[in-house]
């Protein structure tokens, strides 16, 4: 998907939203587990019931990956089920790998060749060649870790070197020798507030994928202020604050009302740039 068509996307649905599939087994509802692919099944009916409301799907790998194969069946039926009915859905892989050359182009096989992914996040911090790999395929995209949601962020990424440069701004500034806006986004946290700012500095016209919304405390408006820019450039996860909000046998219904929510703060949002 090229980045002119994620923009239409967002223009027609009035919306950013990705709904991320963060599906834990111990977590779905119980009438589920009688099924014969519970994880397959619930993601189906959360799909079902948001996908006129979102632009992007985001599953993450280590929920998948916890149930061994079984899990990983789930997530590729999960993703052929999105591309065969809902074809103009962004499907974000979020794997967080980066490792050696030789190993990163085996990630890259996976995702983009075997599974034919539109997007796999990327950590960069083992440098150029760990990222690489991952950019010899047309129209797919890398989504770099650069300001993360999580309180650990702080640790590392804030840091400075001795000219008052933090490492995230380094590692936005250094992948734009990789590629550009048409081929990588990155990833900043909601949590991070007016760090945005600073963000759009360096980066203006990429896409930000922007977890930390609804559970994590995130403000969507606060995202929108400081981050947002004239073609949107911000795709905004929700995950538990929409997928786990309600465990009756109605959870596809209430996923889909939070997600509803969202949506309409949204469109708000892109009306206020005339959008």
């Amino acid at each position: 998907m090229t980045k002119e068509q994620l923009f239409e996307n967002i223009k027609r649905k009035k919306s950013f939203l990705c709904v991320g599939l963060d599906t834990d087994i111990k977590k779905i509802p119980e009438h589920l587990l009688k099924e014969d692919d519970p994880i397959f099944a619930f993601n189906k009916a959360i799909i079902d019931a948001t996908a006129d409301l979102c632009i992007a799907y985001k599953p993450n790998l280590a929920f998948y990956e916890s149930m061994g194969v079984k899990g990983w069946i789930a997530f590729e039926k999960t993703v052929n089920y999105i591309k065969q009915n809902y074809p103009d859905q962004f499907i974000i892989a979020d794997a967080k790998r980066g490792d050696i050359g030789n190993t990163s182009a085996m990630y890259a096989r996976t995702f983009f060749e075997e599974m034919d992914i539109d997007s796999v996040t990327v950590a960069p911090y083992m440098g150029e060649d760990s990222v690489t790999p991952f950019l010899t395929y047309p129209e797919k995209w890398v989504i770099l870790l650069a300001l993360t949601s999580n309180k650990g962020s702080h640790d590392f990424q804030m840091t400075t070197d001795t000219e008052g440069e933090r490492l995230f701004e380094k590692v936005l500034r250094k992948s734009q020798e990789w590629a550009g806006d048409e081929q990588m986004m990155y990833v900043v946290g909601a949590t991070q507030g007016r760090a945005f700012e600073d963000i759009r500095k360096i980066v203006p016209n990429h896409f930000l994928l922007v977890p930390g919304v609804g559970a994590q405390g995130g403000s969507l408006e606060e995202v929108c202020k400081y981050g947002m820019n004239n073609q949107c450039g911000l795709i905004v996860n929700s995950s538990r604050g929409i997928i786990y909000v309600d465990k009756s046998e109605k959870f596809a219904e209430a996923a889909r009302k939070a997600a509803q929510e969202v949506q309409t703060q949204m469109a708000e949002q892109l009306k206020r740039i005339n959008l």
